[in-house]
């Protein structure tokens, strides 16, 4: 069973298909989230930062620095999760393309290193087979495979060819084509590698039901039942598609995405918002497209409604302090949760068991999306907080600098954070799945993620310096991409 399955299984997976010791819940006050986006703000809060926490820089470069450790430098496959031994996540090597330059940027690698990288990884990813057959493939029709062998390159058991994850690395593909833009061969041919593999992709072929992009495909079963509808993660593989010079889809795709919005608008928790429970929702394409300041139909017409600017950016920002707000109220009674510790997404859970604890059956989850609201086992990640920082830096660096306090003893180390942690676990009667427990702690997870790190680094970067954010505005596939959508105002123009 892969991650997509393992989501698909939470209520917040099937919402975003149909639709989209206790602790001490702290008594400070919660900064209100319904004031709307100032023009062109760095982070949401109108502030540019000269420079970062010492703690947020810090752990930026050790997350970095744990990509540079683990993908293989000839072929640039990144693991799903490492130390434990595993398959290549095709979306963690989009992330780690997207890390090289912010590695240059910061001095912590060369240009030369990070273009020898980025031209490995591309060269390898053109040249690995496609085609409809079961095995010995690494993808068909210009999508790849959602995990991959970390040797040859091919097809990992039995899983999906998976169209966000294709996306996802098609996005680290065409943000280094920006970034690697000198005279150098190399960088030419790194331009040309990526345009190839993007332009490659046949995005009318997902389509199997009408304005719809299917989640995934078998070769043995065919195309999963699952399409992209309704606000959560996939809105950059709808603009890449409707971008696509060679195989275009067209604004349909975008208005059936949208149609069913209203089902998940919602004031849970804080102000009114597009809800999708697991925070990585609101992160994976906010971390290439920069969405402040431009709107579609849909959002012009909410700012038109409620008298305020209202745009996608906006809307993650909300959803963060709506994890915030959760975590403050906690109706689970979970320990740990408070307004300056939360973060619930998709991550390492200690396993799939039922265990009483002090009084009370609890039931935990191993690998699984987690979100306000949803399925919540007292698991946090701190990818959720760190990879929201460029939405509301005021709240999440106090999160982070807080985790790292009371919890890093046993979750902080040389590459950063491990992937999760839960303080209410803090005796296991049986085995445990993943990781292990920790005194004064509870359970924490013994894996980093290559889809958890990679947020992390890439919006302590967007929110430090608009730097992938920057590059990608010019990006004509998705800017094209965003225009077909509808979109207008700020960088695009009206």
């Amino acid at each position: 069973m892969n991650r997509r399955d393992l989501l698909m299984q939470t209520t917040a997976g099937a919402a975003a298909l149909a639709v989209g010791a206790p602790g001490v819940a702290s008594a400070q006050a919660t900064p209100s989230p319904t004031r709307a986006v100032v023009a062109d703000p760095v982070n949401g809060t109108g502030r540019r930062p000269l420079r970062l926490d010492r703690e947020i820089d810090q752990l930026q470069e050790r997350t970095f620095r744990w990509f540079a450790h683990v993908t293989d430098k000839r072929t640039g496959l990144t693991p799903d999760r490492w130390p434990t031994k595993s398959f290549c996540s095709v979306a963690a090597v989009g992330f780690a393309l997207t890390c090289w330059p912010v590695g240059v940027e910061r001095g912590w690698m060369s240009r030369a290193e990070a273009r020898e990288r980025t031209l490995n990884t591309l060269r390898f990813f053109a040249a690995l087979p496609q085609g409809p057959e079961a095995s010995g493939t690494a993808g068909y029709k210009g999508f790849f495979y959602h995990f991959l062998d970390m040797e040859a390159g091919l097809r990992f058991a039995t899983n999906e060819l998976s169209t966000v994850d294709t996306a996802l690395l098609l996005a680290g593909m065409l943000f280094a084509a920006r970034y690697f833009d000198g005279r150098d061969p190399a960088e030419a041919e790194i331009r040309e590698k990526a345009q190839f593999l993007y332009e490659r992709v046949e995005w009318p072929w997902a389509v199997v039901r009408p304005n719809r992009i299917s989640m995934g495909w078998h070769p043995e079963t065919g195309f999963i039942p699952s399409d992209w509808f309704v606000y959560n993660e996939g809105m950059l593989i709808l603009l890449l598609a409707m971008g696509s010079p060679t195989h275009p889809l067209d604004a349909g795709v975008w208005h059936e995405w949208a149609y069913g919005y209203d089902k998940s608008w919602t004031e849970r928790w804080g102000s009114w918002h597009l809800e999708f429970a697991p925070i990585f929702g609101h992160q994976y394409s906010h971390m290439f497209v920069d969405f402040r300041g431009v709107q579609d139909a849909w959002m012009r017409g909410q700012s038109s409604l409620r008298d305020e600017r209202l745009d996608y950016f906006e809307n993650s920002r909300r959803a963060v302090y709506a994890q915030q707000k959760y975590a403050h109220d906690n109706p689970g009674g979970w320990a740990g949760y408070s307004s300056e510790v939360w973060g619930l997404t998709a991550c390492d859970g200690p396993g799939d068991f039922k265990q009483t604890i002090d009084g009370k059956e609890r039931e935990f989850f191993s690998y699984s999306a987690r979100g306000p609201g949803d399925r919540d086992d007292g698991t946090m990640a701190p990818t959720a907080a760190a990879g929201s920082i460029a939405f509301a830096p005021e709240i999440v660096v106090p999160c982070i600098k807080a985790i790292k306090a009371r919890y890093g003893a046993g979750l902080y180390t040389q590459w950063g954070f491990l992937d999760s942690f839960n303080p209410t676990l803090t005796v296991r009667d049986g085995p445990l799945q993943h990781g292990r427990i920790v005194d004064g702690i509870g359970w924490v997870d013994g894996d980093y993620l290559g889809i958890d790190q990679g947020p992390i680094v890439i919006m302590t970067e967007n929110h430090r310096s608009d730097f992938v954010w920057r590059h990608m505005r010019g990006e004509p596939n998705i800017r094209r991409g965003l225009e077909v959508a509808g979109f207008t105002g700020g960088y695009l123009g009206t």
